[in-house]
């Protein structure tokens, strides 16, 4: 039988490769043509918030389209990590202001910046399908966070990737969480 853990993390080894290609070919061009796109999400009065994320590895950057969002009327932030197993928290910034050094380095709101819990995830991927599955890191950060938030209102996950990297069909189990909306540097997909 084969186990889904060893599918998923050979998965997540060809998904990194790809991933690296087509981040050196549109490293410059994709943020600016994501930021371009129409969101598929428009913000509400008292339900504005979206959570981006500061680019690592060879994500794309949404930084520009954080930025569009905000002179759009969203209140923007950013997820921290707090420790394996949990869900993220989320803390209130803006592209530009100052950020610290989280988990693996990556840049994070300082402490003093408000708590927030998102009703729009944009979420990083490894490798997405049309169906709205996404290959991550295998942490379950996002899994167990779209699960908490989702258990007390509706909030949309918009998954961001190179459209390099979609799949036929992305392994996935029942822990995993779908979403709603896929953003690339050429479209944007509404999940089956």
């Amino acid at each position: 039988m084969i186990d889904l853990v060893d599918v998923k993390k050979q998965a997540r080894v060809e998904a990194t490769a790809i991933r690296k290609i087509a981040h050196a070919a549109n490293l410059e061009s994709a943020p600016l043509l994501l930021a371009a796109h129409t969101f598929p999400v428009h913000p509400k009065i008292g339900k504005h918030i979206v959570s981006g994320f500061f680019p690592y590895q060879s994500e794309i950057d949404t930084r520009p389209l954080l930025g569009k969002l905000a002179g759009d009327g969203w209140t923007t932030c950013l997820p921290i990590v707090i420790a394996n197993g949990l869900p993220l928290q989320f803390r209130r910034w803006l592209p530009g202001e100052p950020t610290i050094a989280g988990v693996w380095g990556i840049p994070r709101p300082p402490d003093s910046s408000p708590e927030l819990d998102p009703d729009v995830l944009i979420i990083p991927m490894l490798a997405f399908d049309r169906k709205g599955y996404r290959l991550g890191y295998g942490g379950g950060f996002y899994d167990r966070t779209l699960e908490k938030l989702r258990a007390i209102k509706k909030v949309i996950a918009i998954g961001v990737a190179y459209s390099a990297q979609e799949l036929d069909e992305v392994p996935h189990g029942s822990h995993d969480q779908a979403l709603n909306f896929i953003m690339t540097e050429r479209e944007v997909i509404t999940c089956d």
